[in-house]
């Protein structure tokens, strides 16, 4: 028997509990907010039906790959029992900060999306208030999700 607490998930289950509720929060949160977008007045229900569907595949690979290089900078064979902070930190960082740049780029150099009047748009950055919530609240669900640190009936973290 390996000396791995039983009450943690091993490595490849922490992943894969990480993209499931990543998928699914991200495309809970897509569909909340697609009405904030131009795509939602302007667009037919097959190009909403496909935005939701590209925007939520498109957030689980910034999600997955963020959370690999955060392993691969600040994880250690033990992760998920040990490094949970700073990788969950590193994680957040990358997936925040290609949101900044990507509602940039897609809004105001290619022009690719569209926001309404009704979207919140953040002074200095003038990028929508509900993608930059967006990547704050799914990842600190799913990562701790995933590790279910949230259990009344686990240990201390080895951080």
């Amino acid at each position: 028997m390996t000396s791995q607490r039983l009450d943690r998930p091993h490595w490849l289950t922490a992943l894969r509990r990480f993209a499931l509720f990543t998928l699914l929060g991200h495309l809970l949160w897509e569909v909340a907010h697609i009405p904030l977008y131009t795509i939602w007045v302007e667009g037919t229900w097959g190009e909403i039906v496909f935005a939701v569907v590209h925007c939520t595949g498109g957030d689980l690979q910034i999600a997955m790959s963020s959370l690999l290089l955060a392993l691969f900078f600040f994880g250690t064979g033990a992760w998920p029992q040990a490094r949970v902070y700073p990788v969950f930190g590193a994680m957040l960082a990358i997936g925040f900060g290609y949101t900044i740049f990507s509602e940039w780029l897609n809004i105001e150099v290619r022009e690719a999306w569209a926001y309404r009047d009704i979207m919140p748009v953040i002074p200095f950055i003038d990028a929508g208030l509900t993608p930059m919530l967006q990547w704050l609240v799914v990842p600190f669900v799913a990562y701790f999700g995933a590790l279910k640190l949230s259990s009344p009936h686990r240990g201390g973290l080895n951080v």
